[in-house]
């Protein structure tokens, strides 16, 4: 296969979205997605394709939102979305909460530089997997994973490494566990997604490590491009200097449903 164009890269960014282990979803007008209580449990809307108003497709949001019965909905903006929700959002006094940039590169020749003292290595084993979760849920602010909740993760890291369509690593300095990231491998990319870093941790290239394991291990199960969408506030100038080229920006607005 050879290198995306910038329509294939612009639509699989369109198209990627995170459905968490015990989420729901509907597709009417727009995705909304409901996560679970250990990730807040509020809706998450994206990918709008409607001939309804802006008005109207944020209305048919918010009453599904509370017909869920959560108490948070966020919306993320695309370039492909039809129509535009943005303007309407803002007239409705939705908070713009986070931005991300849309990056993407060849694997081809891609090189980051990694500091001696951090390792990485791909989970593979419960005790990584609780790893994973000690940097996950400071960063993210969510809940602890239960026994039951590990197993559940295990099971699915492994499922998806056993198939080659994706793994997750972790790095860390010394015997600590400081950073994780995951990847996904569809038709050629690799979504990079899910990467932390612990705050007293940052700058210390962490981060970078967690990036370049998933670059090298990705490229030799068959993937060309890397997909990824870094915060503008974090990632995002690492990203740049990595080698990605910038293809637009994301925004998230949240709005109280029951406004």
């Amino acid at each position: 296969m050879s290198a995306h164009t910038v329509d294939e890269i612009l639509a699989a960014s369109a198209a990627w979205v995170w459905f968490p282990r015990d989420s729901e979803h509907v597709r009417e007008h727009l995705l909304l997605v409901r996560d679970p209580e250990r990730f807040g449990g509020g809706v998450r809307g994206s990918q709008v394709e409607s001939s309804l108003s802006p008005a109207e497709v944020v209305d048919h949001a918010l009453e599904r939102t509370r017909a869920w019965g959560a108490q948070r909905f966020t919306f993320w903006t695309s370039s492909a979305d039809r129509p535009d929700l943005e303007e309407e959002l803002r007239r409705r006094g939705a908070e713009h909460i986070n931005t991300v940039a849309v990056f993407a590169r060849p694997l081809d020749g891609a090189t980051v530089d990694v500091p001696a003292d951090v390792t990485v290595e791909v989970v593979r084993t419960l005790e990584q997997v609780r790893a994973v979760d000690t940097v996950n849920v400071p960063v993210w602010q969510q809940r602890p994973l239960d026994a039951e909740g590990l197993q559940a993760e295990f099971a699915e890291v492994t499922a998806a490494l056993e198939a080659r369509e994706g793994f997750r690593v972790l790095a860390r300095i010394g015997d600590r566990a400081v950073s994780t990231g995951g990847c996904t491998i569809d038709d050629g990319f690799v979504r990079l997604w899910g990467a932390s870093t612990l705050a007293t941790d940052r700058g210390r290239g962490a981060y970078r490590a967690v990036l370049a394991e998933r670059l090298r291990r990705s490229a030799t199960w068959g993937a060309k491009t890397a997909l990824v969408k870094g915060r503008i506030s974090t990632s995002a100038p690492i990203l740049a200097r990595a080698g990605f080229t910038h293809y637009g920006d994301e925004r998230a607005y949240r709005l109280n449903p029951a406004a």
